[in-house]
């Protein structure tokens, strides 16, 4: 007998030609040599405390609502991980010095009076540690115009682990940079969010057949753990 197929966050929202596809692509196993990378974990995201995104949206106009505290627990797991396996452990946030060209990373309408760096501090359980590596962006990759690619060769990474936010924006379009340079991608699923649920179901089931292995968070950290054998 065939065994069940493992169950993702998309499967209430493909139809049967969504899953005629699937049967097309083939698994990408990661590599032995990982790297995690989070994905703009700062406060612009997560507010100060759980609301409702109806309610955060009106304070702080990025926020995922609840959708970043239910991955919060994740973050933090993936994090501890890498650290505990020594795996090279990089962060990315906004690049808001001034003199930066470019402009920022998503079309967002701007909000009068407010400061482009307000709110760009990480979240306090996943602040960076000394030594690890915070890579600024002005654009949604984190590969385009940062030295990210650079770094990761002379880490001698051959497989990236990524998690944060937004599934649909910042994650996918770092997923695909990694892809196209030749690196394997796990994407998290409980540790990546969006401020819609149905763009972040559809964003994973697209990288999964595409670009990278979509793992739960247990399968991840199983990746981690194993360090750089």
């Amino acid at each position: 007998m065939d065994p069940q197929p493992e169950r993702h966050c998309w499967d209430d929202v493909i139809g049967d030609d969504e899953r005629l596809v699937a049967t097309r692509y083939r698994p990408r196993p990661p590599g032995r040599r990982p790297a995690l990378l989070l994905v703009d974990c700062y406060r612009k995201v997560f507010g100060d405390r759980p609301q409702p995104l109806a309610d955060a949206i009106e304070e702080f106009p990025s926020s995922c609502g609840l959708a970043g505290w239910s991955a919060l627990p994740h973050l933090e797991a993936l994090l501890a991980a890498g650290r505990a396996a020594g795996v090279p452990v990089l962060h990315t946030t906004g690049d808001a010095r001034g003199g930066v060209p470019g402009g920022g990373v998503t079309q967002r309408a701007p909000v009068p009076g407010a400061d482009d760096a307000s709110g760009l501090e990480f979240v306090e359980p996943l602040r960076p540690r000394d030594g690890e590596i915070v890579v600024r962006k002005s654009r949604a990759s984190a590969f385009f115009g940062t030295p990210l690619s650079t770094w990761l060769r002379d880490l001698d990474v051959d497989t990236l682990v990524v998690a944060g936010e937004t599934t649909s924006g910042c994650v996918r379009a770092t997923a695909v940079d990694a892809y196209s340079a030749g690196y394997r991608v796990v994407v998290v699923e409980e540790a990546t969010f969006d401020r819609s649920p149905l763009s972040h179901k559809m964003s994973l089931f697209d990288l999964s057949l595409k670009y990278a292995s979509v793992l739960h968070t247990a399968r991840a950290l199983q990746v981690l753990g194993a360090g750089r054998g």
